[in-house]
C-alpha cells in the first residue's frame, strides 16, 4: 500500500471547519498518512492533533499549504475525487498500478480550479452527483485498500471497542 496524503482545497474556516475536520479524520481512519490544507487554520489544526494524540496513529496535518506548486511538484500519483471525472470503479485497477509508492489524493472545498483537472493524474468520480467529499474519501480509500484501512490499529491511549450494543471506551491514561 502507497503511502497517501490528502490535498485540501478551498478550505473556509467560518463554513468549512466540521467538514474539513471530517475529511481529515476520514482520511486518518482510513489509512492516509496526512493532509495538507491550503488555507491556514490553526484551530483544525489543534482539533486534528488532539484526536491523533488520544487515538494514536502518526497522522500528520499541515495548513496554510501553497497548492499549485504542491500539487504540480507532488512525487507520485495525484488522484482528484470530482463527481465529473472517471467512475472509480474503471479507474481503480489503474490507480493500483501507478500509485505504488505514493499517491496524493484532492479533495475541494468549493469550485476546484482548471489546474487541479488537468495536473492531476487522475480525475475520478465517486458517483456523477452531487455529493460530500467526505463520503467520497470514505468510499474511495475503502475501494483502494480493499477494507484493510478499518483493520489498522492505531496504539493510542484510548480505543474504542467494538460491541453490538451500547459504548465500549478504553483509556489508559485514566
Amino acid at each position: 500500500m502507497p503511502e497517501i496524503y490528502i490535498l485540501r482545497l478551498g478550505h473556509r474556516p467560518e463554513r468549512d471547519k466540521r467538514i474539513t475536520t471530517h475529511v481529515a479524520l476520514t482520511a486518518r481512519a482510513l489509512g492516509a498518512r496526512g493532509i495538507y490544507v491550503s488555507t491556514p487554520d490553526k484551530e483544525l489544526e489543534r482539533s486534528v492533533r488532539s484526536v491523533v494524540r488520544r487515538f494514536g496513529g502518526d497522522f500528520q496535518i499541515t495548513t496554510g499549504v501553497k497548492w499549485k506548486p504542491f500539487l504540480k511538484e507532488f512525487e507520485g500519483a495525484s488522484v482528484h475525487l470530482t463527481m465529473y471525472g472517471t467512475h472509480i470503479d474503471d479507474a481503480l485497477p489503474r490507480v493500483r498500478d501507478v500509485a505504488a509508492d505514493k499517491m496524493l489524493i484532492v479533495v475541494g472545498a468549493e469550485k476546484v480550479p482548471p489546474e487541479v483537472y488537468q495536473w492531476s493524474t487522475f480525475n475520478i468520480g465517486v458517483g456523477n452527483q452531487p455529493h460530500s467529499e467526505v463520503a467520497a474519501l470514505a468510499v474511495f480509500l475503502d475501494r483502494f485498500s480493499q477494507g484493510e484501512g478499518l483493520r489498522h490499529d492505531f496504539d493510542g491511549h484510548m480505543k474504542v471497542l467494538p460491541c453490538e450494543r451500547g459504548k465500549k471506551v478504553v483509556n489508559d491514561t485514566q
